[in-house]
């Protein structure tokens, strides 16, 4: 009786079987590390349409700006000059017309009592129009000095952030030169990639993405087909990238190959006294084998571990 009593705890005590795995070579991704650098989709400069000072700098690195908004202002004295001078012309155009138009009516009169020549108030009356259209032309010019004082004003391209101030206010630039670069439309991911490489980079594959300890998720866009100082660059679409800093550092894992790997449930794994030991089932008989392990895997239905010596494909695992 004592005996039967004492089996019947033995049993109450002893773990109860959860399940068993067959194992199987199972297909994984091999992932290659590498570092992505965050760069602004649209990187734009706003350039001095005119040569000469700067006399106004409204804009530093990191300023967010609206297109068309005023960053600077570039300011030539001699445009100011050359108005002067084309007012000074005005007045005296405007003074010979004046003198042409009395002249012709005068000659206008005169004609008719035979004084005056119809071939001179023809003369007269080519002097006037002659008069007008050089007051017109040089109007036409101070129009176009004006205009380019007026485009001394520097805008901004786009919308976005200011990333590079080369100049500085009293700095001496020329026309087409860079007072600012702009960086908009948001950000993407660039990689440079080993070359050896290039042939396992498929466009549209899913990416992993480590941004200061947040985990996101990417799709490689596009890859150029050039390949420079020995890397393939190819540029990675991903949400939510933190857009503080243009050119920062991202770790990128990237799918490279994929092989063949025995994989077991974590929760099946123990150890003790630093020796991984799994259990397996042969014949209904219950042992402990001491395994090798390698790479951790979140899969869908958990976590599992890579197996890499002390079991075989067809054995079969205890599962808890």
């Amino acid at each position: 009786m004592r005996t039967f009593l004492f089996l019947g705890a033995l049993l109450a005590c002893s773990p109860a079987l959860a399940g068993t795995l067959t194992l199987a070579p199972t297909t994984v991704t091999e992932w290659k590390a590498v570092y992505g650098r965050v760069e602004a989709r649209n990187t734009i400069p706003a350039r001095a349409r005119i040569g000469g000072l700067i006399v106004d700098l409204a804009v530093t690195e990191g300023d967010l700006v609206k297109a068309g908004e005023k960053i600077a202002t570039v300011q030539d004295d001699k445009i100011a000059f050359q108005v002067a001078a084309l007012d000074a012309q005005l007045r005296a155009l405007q003074a010979q017309l004046a003198t042409a138009q009395s002249e012709l009516a005068r000659g206008q009169t005169l004609v008719g009592r035979g004084v005056v020549t119809v071939q001179r108030v023809d003369q007269l009356r080519t002097e006037v129009d002659v008069a007008r259209n050089q007051l017109a032309a040089t109007e036409a010019q101070r129009s176009v000095i004006v205009q380019q004082g007026a485009e001394g004003d520097v805008f901004a391209p786009g919308d976005g952030r200011v990333l590079t101030v080369p100049v500085t206010r009293g700095a001496v630039v020329m026309a087409g030169e860079v007072v600012a670069t702009i960086g908009g439309g948001g950000v993407f991911l660039r990689l440079a990639v080993p070359e050896r490489y290039a042939a396992t980079l498929k466009q549209d594959a899913a990416i992993r993405i480590n941004a200061n300890g947040t985990e996101l998720a990417g799709r490689l866009a596009k890859i150029y087909p050039q390949i420079d100082n020995g890397r393939v660059i190819a540029d990675v679409e991903v949400d939510n990238l933190d857009t503080d800093f243009i050119d920062a550092r991202v770790l990128v894992q990237l799918p490279v190959a994929e092989r063949s790997a025995l994989l077991v449930p974590a929760a099946a794994i123990e150890t003790r006294s630093g020796i991984d030991f799994v259990r397996t089932v042969a014949a209904g008989v219950e042992a402990e084998r001491a395994v090798v392990t390698g790479e951790r895997m979140a899969r869908a239905n958990g976590d599992y571990v890579e197996i890499l010596t002390g079991l075989a494909p067809g054995d079969v695992v205890v599962t808890p």
